[in-house]
């Protein structure tokens, strides 16, 4: 849990002029980077991808863990209002296709934020999946903007006691069995030991799109 990398990392990104953001999921071990981020400079804005699907739960605990940090956190909205995310019988987009209710409701929203920043700060560490184990540190997006994975090789050990050593919230639905949260109609608790399999439950899905095409977004 090598932290003094990670704030060397953003002061050198920062010297050089950069212009910093961070996406939070807002999940349990979302709490760790926003406290690094805390520690080293909480004027870099946190961006939550407000979906409008969230539990009430993940909205309260945002609110918990952004005074406690006193971290600036914005909401991302999507661009394309739920009216015109039906299909003709007003079926809601994720009931029929999650792929494309994905790309609206998160990928489209980060793509034009991507266009005010320089380099992108969020939590993907490599234990999550086999997807994601294939990242490196430093990423670049399609319009040149970097990814950065502080994160990347902690495991869930490190990020558990990192949370313990600091006395750092824990979502409240994670004693309920949930320990991948994302929005409350493709999340179930989790029955095995992988935490992302409890998203998007009996379907070919994986990845909600953010980091599936890393080298395009943005282009």
């Amino acid at each position: 849990m090598d932290i003094n990398s990670i704030e060397n990392k953003i002061l050198q990104y920062k010297k050089e002029g950069k212009r910093l953001f961070a996406t939070s999921s807002f999940q349990t071990h979302s709490v760790v980077l926003l406290h690094v981020l805390s520690r080293v400079d909480r004027e870099i804005p946190v961006y939550f991808i407000n979906t409008g699907f969230h539990f009430s739960e993940t909205i309260r605990y945002k609110v918990k863990v952004a005074e406690r940090l006193g971290i600036m956190v914005s909401d991302l909205l999507p661009h394309v209002p739920k009216s015109m995310q039906t299909n003709a019988s007003g079926d809601l987009m994720f009931t029929y296709d999650p792929d494309y209710c994905c790309f609206l409701n998160k990928v489209q929203p980060v793509e034009a934020l991507l266009k005010q920043y320089d380099v992108w700060i969020n939590g993907i560490r490599a234990c999550q999946n086999s997807f994601r184990s294939r990242f490196s540190e430093e990423e670049k997006t399609g319009n040149g903007v970097v990814r950065y994975h502080p994160l990347l090789k902690w495991s869930v050990q490190d990020m558990n006691a990192y949370i313990s050593l600091y006395n750092l919230p824990v979502h409240p639905l994670e004693e309920k069995g949930y320990r991948s949260i994302g929005c409350e109609p493709c999340t179930r608790p989790a029955n095995g030991n992988n935490m992302r399999d409890a998203r998007w439950a009996g379907m070919k899905k994986t990845e909600c799109g953010l980091h599936i095409n890393t080298k395009n977004l943005g282009s």
